[in-house]
């Protein structure tokens, strides 16, 4: 029931002390936001609609939602990422905090208008289970949104050898001590993806497409997005990666129907209706 790794647990509210997103403008946060809610139904939730977010970190993507709703239960497994969370929501009335696992959800099944889960079950045990466990709490047709990482299966053989590479390195960051992994993964930020993502853009200024550039996304974001990503992507533990055919499998084994992906990057961003 409890589909956690503990260390992963610690780093990532580790992670979110570190950068409580308060450095953040709105305007980026939004422009983040959005990326992931592209595709998300709006227009097909109830009147105060409850629902709640499955691994909800600093509260950052919670921060957009709350107005928008009746209630969202905010849910982690991580008590230094609530106590995050809570300061960053402390405007919003209508959220609810709850220190639990996606594996055990403090929610009655059937009871939610929607979901959502964003970058958190690639690091769980099992990413099936996890989404299964989210869709049992909603209503009959209610939506769920999902955010796994990709397995590059849009990507050339060339990007997909440079990933294999990286992943020596996060073997090595993601076991070594706190300093050093925060060290090492803010040397990342300022010596890969600031050069890289300044480039992309400098390129598509020039009229040039960088979408297949490694880390072109980063682009049009600040320092403090990337150094926060950066240490979301070498130190953390346990990752895994699907392709878009495996993540539309999972979900329609948990019960979704209806599955779209969106077509931009993050990849992959999905979302389906539960039966």
């Amino acid at each position: 029931m409890k589909n956690a790794d503990d260390a992963v647990v610690r780093g990532f509210g580790d992670e979110w002390q570190r950068f409580d997103q308060h450095e953040l403008s709105r305007a980026e946060l939004e422009s983040m936001f959005d990326s992931y809610f592209r595709i998300f139904p709006w227009n097909r939730l109830p009147a105060n609609a409850e629902g709640f977010d499955a691994g909800c970190g600093s509260g950052r993507w919670a921060s957009f939602v709350a107005p928008r709703v009746g209630r969202l239960h905010c849910v982690d497994a991580s008590t230094d990422a609530l106590d995050v969370a809570r300061k960053n929501l402390s405007a919003f009335s209508n959220c609810t905090f709850h220190h639990a696992t996606v594996g055990a959800l403090p929610l009655a099944d059937a009871s939610c208008d929607f979901g959502y889960s964003l970058g958190v079950l690639h690091h769980v045990p099992d990413t099936a289970a996890g989404i299964a466990a989210c869709v049992a709490k909603l209503k009959p047709h209610a939506p769920f949104l999902l955010y796994l990482y990709y397995a590059f299966d849009n990507r050339a053989p060339w990007y997909r050898a440079l990933w294999k590479l990286s992943e020596l390195l996060r073997a090595f960051l993601s076991r070594a001590p706190r300093f050093v992994r925060h060290t090492g993964t803010d040397v990342l930020a300022a010596l890969l993806y600031w050069p890289l993502a300044r480039f992309a853009k400098l390129l598509e200024r020039a009229g040039i497409s960088v979408e297949s550039l490694p880390l072109s996304f980063y682009r049009n974001r600040s320092f403090y997005v990337m150094r926060t990503d950066a240490l979301d992507r070498f130190g953390t533990r346990l990752e895994k990666r699907f392709t878009r055919a495996e993540i539309a499998s999972m979900m329609e084994r948990a019960g979704l129907r209806e599955i779209a992906f969106s077509e931009r990057a993050p990849f992959w961003v999905a979302v389906g209706f539960k039966n």
